[in-house]
């Protein structure tokens, strides 16, 4: 029940404005004058404030200052019998909803209030959605502390401040979409539109027309005007997810709006001007697909002005655990199961095992577990057989190189020995040198039994 506070400083106005409130199922305070109301609203939330605007000694207008100041979802109608179109337009733009003269009609204040409380609703919504999604989306929610999720959060939080073309790439189910997402509300954008859309989902005859709108007649089944996507998104950001995806003809359109900020509707020769910022993500390697004649190579250098390689989980193991957790935490609270653990030996699996599907796969696995699990731990029996049948196992070859005894096993360690020693332990300086990440290099020490050593020690050496 909506909560009204009724300012006004002749008794019979209140008694039959609350009365009038009362029997259209609002509950309704009086406050005797503005000084009064200002006390009131300082102790409680009310979701509407009605108000006189000539009182004294405070009158409605500092009521009106003071109601949005203390709380901005506060709806507030103004009423005089002194109105002016200049006091209405004035109580307006100081965040009155609307201003009614008196004597009124009942039925139209009762719409007015109605509206004004619609209003209130829909704001209150729209807020908490968008601090919902905030939350969601903030950095310290996307799950990782590995070296290269940090990596990628470090380039996001320089990207975000900026307009500039963001290419995100990475194996299917990496979390392009979030990294996407996250750019753009730690962004100057935030409050506006994000709008995403999957290319491999449009047939190319639609893209065009999806993407930047249409007018009447452009084509058969174009009985009127459309606005694309561009248009939607502007002030905003758009999300292109599966850019490799795009027909030809619809990258050079891409290109033109990259080149100049243009787009041109189909059937429509007339440019249209878009304030957008544009996300892409591919899961292909563009670069084949150029050779292919499959991708525009200007659009691609247009598109690459910013590249963020998300890692694959199977770069990035040292993070399994926490976002096992993480998922696990999520599935709890929809399985009403409490304090679910996962055993050493399912974790033992989860590590394992090389997330062709990443994350998406893993939080697959994770939801599965938590419904069949018998009891609030997970073990090993509660996961897939693909798990199971794909336990990790230490190199076993034993083929020689041609004028030596070796296994490639042992020339690989001694090869990476020789390496740190080289350069005094630093292991990144070793991974850039060997040609691979230090999440793969910290697992080739694993795998081999080699105790990382700090460079002091090696100096003491």
């Amino acid at each position: 029940m909506a909560e009204i506070l009724l300012v006004d400083d002749e008794k019979s106005v209140r008694t039959t404005l609350s009365l009038m409130l009362k029997r259209s199922g609002y509950q309704v305070e009086e406050a005797v004058n503005g000084e009064e109301a200002l006390k009131m609203i300082k102790a409680h939330f009310y979701d509407l404030v009605v108000t006189d605007l000539k009182m004294e000694p405070v009158d409605g207008m500092e009521v009106l200052r003071q109601v949005k100041a203390a709380n901005k979802t506060t709806e507030i109608v103004v009423m005089t019998a002194y109105s002016t179109v200049e006091s209405g337009v004035e109580a307006m733009k100081l965040g009155a909803y609307d201003y009614i003269q008196k004597p009124f009609d009942k039925d139209e204040f009762l719409i007015l209030i109605k509206k004004a409380l619609e209003r209130k609703d829909l704001i209150s919504e729209v807020e908490h959605l968008q601090n919902e999604l905030r939350e969601k989306y903030r950095f310290e929610n996307i799950v990782g502390n590995s070296n290269a999720m940090m990596e990628v959060l470090s380039m996001v939080s320089k990207v975000a401040k900026t307009d500039s073309t963001v290419l995100i790439t990475g194996q299917s189910g990496t979390g392009k979409e979030l990294i996407a997402k996250a750019t753009h509300l730690n962004s100057r954008r935030k409050n506006r539109a994000f709008i995403t859309i999957n290319c491999g989902a449009l047939p190319e005859n639609l893209q065009e027309s999806e993407l930047f709108g249409h007018v009447r007649g452009a084509f058969t089944g174009a009985i009127k005007d459309k606005r694309g996507l561009f248009q939607e998104a502007s002030g905003g950001t758009l999300f292109l997810d599966e850019i490799g995806e795009t027909a030809l003809s619809t990258q050079v359109k891409l290109l033109r709006f990259l080149q100049d900020g243009e787009i041109r509707r189909v059937g429509e020769n007339e440019p249209v001007y878009v304030d957008v910022r544009l996300i892409a993500a591919t899961n292909k390697d563009l670069k084949k697909q150029i050779e292919e004649g499959k991708f525009r190579e200007d659009l691609y250098y247009r598109l690459n002005v910013i590249p963020i390689d998300l890692p694959a989980v199977s770069e990035r193991r040292d993070d399994i655990p926490l976002l096992a957790a993480h998922f696990l935490k999520i599935y709890a609270e929809r399985t009403k199961k409490n304090n679910p653990l996962i055993s050493p030996d399912a974790m033992k699996y989860l590590m394992d095992y090389d997330w062709p599907g990443n994350v998406r796969e893993l939080e697959n696995v994770i939801e599965r577990a938590m419904i069949l699990a018998p009891k609030n731990v997970i073990q090993p029996d509660d996961l897939p057989a693909a798990l199971l049948e794909c336990e990790r196992k230490p190199v076993t070859e034993t083929q020689t190189l041609p004028g030596g005894d070796q296994t490639l096993e042992e020339l690989e360690k001694q090869h990476i020995l020789m390496t740190l020693e080289k350069y005094d332990w630093n292991q990144k300086k070793a991974s850039d040198i060997l040609g691979i990440s230090t999440t793969t290099l910290w697992r080739k020490l694993k795998l081999y039994g080699i105790e990382p050593k700090r460079k002091e020690e090696s100096l003491v050496a």
